[in-house]
């Protein structure tokens, strides 16, 4: 018997299911023990060392032998000579995805704005891009081209000047692809280092790597500890954990597809999350089936089995409405809507980073060239965050115009209220202008 027949089966009815599920998602890696403190130390040592301490942490995480930051710099040239080299099939799908992602995001771009009122006033927003911004892709198990991607081109789009990529020291001959990715989305420099010491490095600078606003990607348990941490010093679009999926199928979607699409999330860790919600007991069982008879046929067969020996899940739903309310329990990074009418059953769905509506939209077409960021909140937190995209590389800054009788207008209330909170200067502040016609004269 398979050990995959070993994913753990819930179901809605049971008086203890909200219990049982939050001990499955089981989120509470980020307080694993010793890793907070070994992400402040590495944090503390590059803000005060600077390349010393990146070459330092890069020769001793990622099996490198780097003497100075010399050796971890990929120039812009040294990107383009990638994009040059690569084959003509990975030429051609890197530029389609490429294509489709900035399509989707110049639909995201937001335009400064400003209305006046009728005594002369104007307010407004007015929107900017970031001016640099460090994006993270992440790497160890593999290369991710795709990221480069997904972070690139939307803060190209959004209009930023400078994008710093840092990569864990890329193995073999998929590095090059990476490189090429970097220079199509348009990226200034690229590191290749990873972990804790590259987001310090992007947070507070180096000698050699410049200080970012704000530090975008997905990364491993460190990167992610690390992220918190810079947090306030720099801005991040979010905190990412384990990739994750969840299906809910009404059991007439071909149980191999299911199956298949379960393996797309598993295949990445071992610490990746794949859910299947079901009305259909049988199609459960149809669906476990598939998983034991492709599982052998799969190259990374060890990964995905104990993804999902350790972390899957199979939850038998009493009816539709049960499933979403599952689902938005887990909050998940990734939702297949694999029914019949997925229209329908989207409006229950509060919570999720990415919606894929349909049999036939399977979440790694979303990964590579659908056009979305795959750039997602993971660990529960699509609750409160979103998918990334250009307003993660804007900032809004508020207008306020007022004229002489819109301040006379505004005056006594602005003093009331200052008063009320004990503040003196601010209650006279709004009164001088009381009554005035034109500028003082001084």
């Amino acid at each position: 018997m398979s050990e995959i027949i070993a994913i753990k089966r819930l179901f809605t009815a049971d008086s203890e299911f909200e219990t049982d599920l939050a001990n499955c998602l089981d989120r509470e890696m980020l307080v694993a023990d010793g890793i907070t403190e070994t992400v402040s130390s590495i944090l503390r040592d590059v803000r005060k060392s600077g390349d010393a301490a990146v070459v330092k942490y890069t020769n001793k995480f990622d099996r490198f032998q780097a003497v100075s930051m010399d050796d971890l710099l990929v120039s812009k040239d040294q990107l383009q000579a990638s994009l040059d080299s690569i084959s003509d099939t990975q030429r051609k799908a890197l530029n389609h995805a490429a294509e489709r992602i900035q399509k989707y995001h110049e639909k995201q771009k937001q335009s400064s704005w400003h209305y006046e009122e009728a005594d002369g006033s104007v307010y407004g927003q007015k929107v900017s891009p970031l001016q640099r911004v460090g994006i993270y892709a992440p790497g160890g198990k593999a290369n991710y081209p795709s990221s480069i991607l997904m972070l690139a081109i939307p803060a190209q789009v959004a209009g930023v000047k400078e994008i710093i990529a840092t990569v864990p020291t890329p193995y073999g001959k998929d590095g090059n692809l990476v490189f090429a990715a970097a220079a199509l989305a348009g990226v200034s420099r690229l590191f290749t280092i990873g972990g804790a010491q590259a987001i310090a490095a992007l947070a507070y600078g180096t000698e050699t790597i410049p200080r970012v606003d704000k530090i975008t990607g997905p990364g491993n348990v460190y990167v992610t500890v690390a992220k918190k941490q810079v947090f306030g010093e720099v801005g991040i679009d979010m905190v990412a954990g384990p990739s994750e999926l969840t299906i809910i199928c009404d059991g007439s979607t071909d149980p191999d597809w299911v199956a298949m699409d379960l393996f797309s999330q598993a295949e990445h860790d071992e610490q990746a999350q794949s859910i299947l919600i079901t009305t259909d007991i049988k199609f459960l069982n149809s669906v476990a089936e598939s998983i034991d008879r492709l599982l052998p046929t799969m190259e990374r067969k060890n990964i995905i089995s104990k993804s999902l020996n350790n972390r899957g899940i199979f939850i038998l739903a009493e009816n539709m409405k049960k499933a979403a309310v599952a689902s938005n329990l887990i909050a998940p990074e990734h939702l297949e809507l694999s029914v019949a009418n997925p229209d329908e059953l989207l409006s229950t769905i509060d919570n999720a980073g990415a919606i894929f509506l349909g049999r036939y939209s399977a979440e790694a077409l979303g990964d590579y060239c659908a056009g979305p960021s795959h750039v997602l909140p993971t660990s529960g937190t699509a609750r409160f965050f979103s998918a990334l995209g250009v307003y993660d590389f804007q900032k809004r800054s508020s207008i306020i115009n007022c004229s002489a009788e819109g301040a006379n207008n505004l005056a006594e209330t602005a003093a009331e209220l200052a008063r009320n909170e004990r503040l003196q200067a601010h209650a006279l502040s709004a009164e001088y202008r009381l009554n005035q016609k034109s500028e003082p004269k001084v």
